[in-house]
């Protein structure tokens, strides 16, 4: 049966999809309150100390306060549900934005529930399952008509809640999230795919605007050019185990059944049809079945989605490292240094380094097993930062790759998703803590020689750790740590050329 519905600017004809009506916050009452301010809240978020790098501790700060100027209560117009961080872009919360924003802010739930902001999609969901890319604050309306090419995506809300499962361990949140989630994901592989099972976007759609990825005669924004877009089919694999993960954690696999034989083609178009053995990288293919040349950084999205097979890991990923392409004094740019479009003081997305873009390398190259870069690109990052903000007292939206200067289309106080290196970088590249609360472990990677640490690390519902490490005099020698949490948990100790696990007792 179809639905047929009348908004005012045109007729919606829908082809339901049962999960939308399991959707709980399409019913959900709003939630009115008023968030509290920085100064109210900051004694409730992690607080990190670095000997001799007060700069990034200032850094670190002014990003929570910005964060927190950000928070907006739900208006009777906008039929939201829960208060939210605004994208800090324009009168529209973005999916996309959301998502990373939501990367840095879910250390800050003690304070603010910031990840239901993202509840306010799942209340504008369609009965086909459609969620747009950008919500009108004023009215809630939907930026874009469901079948416009530049509606929605990319699609990285699984991963958003399922990091903050990782973080919090709140399979209740998980339960309610998951059938909007695989709704939406059902809607994309009907309306976003190609025959071949391969996915399709947009400049607009996939976020990296206007990256020189189409050719003309289509427009770079908002033209799909008929292309397999590697980021996008990345992301329907990535997002497609995600599910299955959540499937498995809520004993609903049979509802993500299917799922298994999609990660499989796409894992196998992926590396059949996308890949260019000369070049060692993933392109986009052409209308003519031919590869595109454009080495973008969406293409680092097969790493996340671990569906690189281990023969050709270490020449894909040596490109992070090649000062030619990727490996610029501020890493890693959107698009590779040899690209004749290539900006070296930005140009937005192409050249610019976005914190969004950086944050899925650094996951990528963990989840790949490359730590070491991992951990050297994330300091490089974190510190190119730092540094501008030292210049000009703010977090950028992006950021040039050839200077320690903002991209020069880049937007100031953007919190917004310029949170993500001065928090989460922070915390888990150069502190070295990456939390997995349903394991009841937490990996403690210790590179830094200085003393360093962290005050009311949050683990969990309810666990608050204190950690720290003294001064060593070199990387290779065995960390002297404290740690006091009032939960136990297992702690991964790593260091370069050691580790150990420790049994941390409450108390």
């Amino acid at each position: 049966m179809v639905d047929r519905k009348k908004n005012g600017r045109h007729v919606d004809f829908y082809e339901p999809e049962p999960l939308v009506q399991e959707n709980a916050f399409l019913q959900a009452k709003p939630d009115r309150s008023f968030p509290k301010n920085f100064h109210e809240s900051q004694e409730l978020l992690p607080e990190p100390f670095w000997q001799g790098h007060e700069g990034a501790i200032d850094c670190y700060w002014r990003t929570w306060d910005l964060a927190f100027r950000n928070l907006k209560q739900v208006s009777y117009g906008n039929g939201f549900v829960a208060p939210y961080i605004d994208t800090a872009f324009n009168d529209c919360i973005f999916m996309w934005d959301s998502a990373f924003i939501l990367m840095f802010a879910r250390y800050g739930r003690r304070a603010f529930d910031f990840q239901r902001t993202l509840d306010n999609f799942y209340a504008r969901q369609h009965p086909d399952g459609f969620i747009c890319r950008e919500i009108q604050e004023w009215d809630g309306r939907d930026r874009f008509h469901a079948h416009d090419p530049v509606s929605t995506g990319p699609n990285v809300l699984p991963w958003c809640e399922w990091e903050y499962y990782l973080n919090f361990g709140d399979a209740e949140r998980l339960s309610r999230v998951f059938a909007p989630l695989l709704a939406y994901y059902r809607w994309t592989r009907k309306y976003r795919s190609w025959p071949d099972g391969s996915y399709w976007s947009t400049g607009f759609g996939c976020g990296m605007d206007n990256q020189p990825r189409v050719a003309a005669p289509y427009g770079r924004e908002v033209d799909h050019g008929h292309m397999a877009w590697i980021d996008a089919t990345a992301q329907a694999a990535f997002a497609a185990k995600v599910l299955i993960r959540m499937a498995e954690k809520l004993g609903r696999g049979a509802d993500a059944a299917d799922l298994h034989g999609e990660v499989e083609r796409l894992t196998q178009y992926v590396n059949q049809r996308m890949w260019d053995e000369d070049a060692g990288f993933y392109f986009d293919r052409l209308r003519d079945e031919r590869l595109s040349r454009v080495k973008t950084v969406g293409a680092f999205w097969t790493l996340l989605a671990g569906i690189v097979p281990g023969e050709r890991l270490t020449a894909f990923v040596s490109h992070l490292d090649d000062e030619k392409t990727f490996k610029r004094p501020h890493r890693v740019p959107s698009l590779s240094a040899d690209d004749a479009d290539y900006d070296g003081n930005g140009g937005y997305w192409r050249g610019s380094v976005w914190p969004p873009t950086n944050y899925m390398v650094l996951r990528g190259l963990t989840a790949s097993g490359f730590g070491d870069l991992a951990a050297e690109i994330g300091r490089n990052h974190h510190d190119m930062v730092v540094k501008v903000f030292g210049k000009t007292g703010t977090v950028w939206e992006n950021y040039a790759p050839e200077t320690a200067d903002k991209g020069n289309s880049a937007r100031g106080d953007f919190v917004g998703w310029g949170g993500v290196a001065p928090v989460a970088v922070f915390l888990e590249y150069v502190l070295g803590l990456r939390p997995d609360v349903p394991a009841n472990r937490l990996v403690w990677d210790v590179r830094l020689t200085e003393a360093h640490g962290v005050k009311r690390y949050p683990f969990g519902a309810k666990g608050i750790l204190d950690l720290s490490v003294e001064k060593r005099p070199k990387p290779t020698a065995e960390p002297k740590i404290n740690v006091c949490s009032n939960v136990p948990v297992e702690l991964e100790l790593r260091w370069p050329g050691g580790g150990r696990v420790i049994q941390v007792m409450r108390g």
